[in-house]
Order: C-alpha cells, then sequence, then structure tokens
C-alpha cells in the first residue's frame, strides 16, 4: 500500500545545520533522505480525506521552536524540540485522522530530528560527548508542513503547506 510521510518544514539556514551534521554522522549507505522532522510516519496515500483536510487547513503561522537538548540513542543522536504550537497543530491532525493512523501514529509527538542512527552504541556514545560538549540550546522556524510520498527508500515531496510570516 503506497503511503506518505508528513514532516515539519523548517528555516533554511536551520536544515542547511541539520543536514551538515547528518552528512556528517548518519552512515552515508543509509542516508538516503535528507534531515527532517517527521510529524506522521505512515499515511495512506489512498486515501482523498488526508488531502482534503491539508487543502483546507487553516492559515497558519510560522512559529519558534526551541532546540533544547541533543538525545543519546543506543544506536544513534537527535536533536530534540520543544513548541507548544507544534503539539497543537500535530494533536489537530491527530484528531482529524483518528480513523487512518497506525499506533506509532497515534502517540503523542516527540519532536526530534535525527542525524545519526543505525550506527553502535560506542559510535553513538562517542557522537553524543562531541555534539553535547558544544551545544547550546537555540531557535529555529517552522515555515510550514510537507507530504512526502514513501517510495521504499527515498522520498518524494509531493507537496509544501508553507505558513505564513
Amino acid at each position: 500500500m503506497a503511503s506518505y510521510i508528513l514532516t515539519l518544514q523548517l528555516d533554511p539556514e536551520s536544515m542547511g545545520f541539520f543536514n551538515r551534521l547528518r552528512r556528517q554522522y548518519y552512515p552515508a549507505h543509509a542516508n538516503e533522505v535528507a534531515a527532517h522532522l517527521s510529524l506522521f510516519y505512515r499515511l495512506p496515500a489512498d486515501e482523498p480525506g488526508i488531502i482534503a483536510s491539508l487543502d483546507t487547513m487553516p492559515a497558519q503561522p510560522s512559529f519558534v521552536m526551541q532546540v533544547n537538548e541533543v538525545q543519546r540513542y543506543t544506536n544513534g543522536i537527535a536533536y530534540t524540540l520543544m513548541s507548544e504550537e507544534l503539539q497543537i497543530l500535530h494533536a489537530s491532525l491527530q484528531s482529524q485522522w483518528e480513523q487512518w493512523l497506525i499506533p506509532r501514529d497515534r502517540q503523542p509527538l516527540r519532536p526530534h530530528i535525527t542525524i545519526m542512527n543505525q550506527v553502535t552504541a560506542f559510535k553513538a556514545q562517542q557522537a553524543h560527548e562531541v555534539l553535547k560538549s558544544v551545544f547550546l540550546p537555540f531557535e529555529v522556524t517552522a515555515t510550514g508542513i510537507q507530504l512526502w510520498r514513501y517510495l521504499k527508500g527515498p522520498w518524494k515531496l509531493e507537496r509544501t503547506y508553507g505558513f505564513f510570516t
């Protein structure tokens, strides 16, 4: 079954920062997509209600999010983000799409951008120590939502729903 992935679009400067880190730390053989903040991991591409709700979504202003931590996982690293506006937006979409959501997409959103995955625990620990030693919280701006078609590896951008400034 064809599926969509929904991500949050960030300002170009922030995306450049996360993509540079992803190219540096993510194993090249597995790095098929750019850095991203996933909102929904698998939406049915054959469900017209998904597109209809995005097309009729009320105008959304851009908003600022706080990047608050470099988080280590067993086999990777991600930057975690905080934003009340993002949580409200996500919860609204969850309630509209509840009938189509997989269990993972029904969970509360824990916003993050993965820059390393599929490595040994030792490599993840080393990289985490380096990145944590220079980390200072910073802000990024959410500029829209992007709908991607999942192609069993790379993704194809279907549509961007930009926020206003």
